[in-house]
């Protein structure tokens, strides 16, 4: 039996993003960073074919934040015509099932809209694939099967193992893009294709508003040498309650999580 000689396909997920202090449309950060994982797959395979995705209109306020992806080294990149307001996931699902590729990688959340951070589980959801969060590294891909470095709380890592194929989302702490050249950027396609597009009804309801940053609660230190500063400082908060739940019901962890909501002051 001959090895299977077709490249391993890889679909990167990307959205317009928007700079924190000016506003202006440039490349997510967070999928600027799936982009650089998944070209960095061509150092373990032998045959890599990354194709992108971009859900959305064109026009020239993210013109230069579309061809920002083109200038980290590709010729092309998939316009998916949807008007704005729409569903994004049933047309994106239905690109993925005409032609599957083994993995898809996507950002944690977008960088304006909602950026809810629901576009990767959705699609999992709908086209029955295994979803990985907060992934930092693709360590190896074998027989099918993936190995993953995934981020935890205090830069831990954990290794996992997910069979093909499957959906990637990519921590900020995986490696950062690489720089975009203006020259690779101007020459590279940008390929419209046309699908049936949904408008997201609950989103006519919504009503948007700029975000404002909540003030931060200083922790107080009360410690006389710098040794014993240092030391409280580093310290692990300690949790002062809360519950271990197991073997509950659906029901009865949904309510135990909106109750912790309403206390915490997130639900009000």
């Amino acid at each position: 039996m001959q090895p299977d000689s077709r490249p391993f396909e890889v679909a990167v997920l990307l959205s317009v993003g928007r700079h924190p202090l000016t506003g202006r449309a440039r490349r997510a950060d967070h999928d600027a960073r799936g982009l650089e994982l998944a070209l960095g797959l061509s150092r373990n395979l032998d045959r890599l074919q990354v194709r992108v995705l971009h859900a959305g209109h064109h026009d020239a306020d993210n013109d230069a934040a579309l061809r920002g992806y083109l200038g980290m080294g590709l010729e092309a990149l998939t316009l998916v015509e949807q008007p704005a307001g729409a569903d994004v996931i049933p047309a994106l699902a239905d690109v993925l099932a005409m032609a599957p590729p083994q993995l898809v990688v996507t950002g944690s959340r977008a960088e304006c809209g909602e950026g809810s951070g629901l576009v990767p589980y959705a699609l999992a959801e709908r086209l029955g694939w295994p979803l990985v969060n907060g992934v930092v590294e693709v360590e190896s891909i074998d027989k099918g099967v993936a190995t993953l470095l995934q981020a935890l709380p205090r830069g831990q890592r954990r290794r996992l193992t997910v069979r093909l194929p499957a959906i990637l989302s990519v921590d900020a702490a995986a490696p950062a893009a690489r720089q975009s050249a203006f020259g690779p950027a101007q020459r590279g396609a940008l390929d419209s294709l046309q699908e049936v597009a949904i408008i997201d009804e609950e989103l006519t309801e919504w009503t948007f508003s700029p975000a404002r940053r909540r003030p931060k609660r200083l922790k107080i230190i009360k410690a006389t040498s710098a040794r014993e500063r240092f030391k409280a400082a580093a310290a692990k908060a300690e949790g002062g309650g809360g519950q271990v739940l197991s073997n509950v019901t659906p029901e009865q962890g949904a309510e135990a999580v909106y109750k912790l909501l309403e206390e915490e002051g997130v639900l009000r």
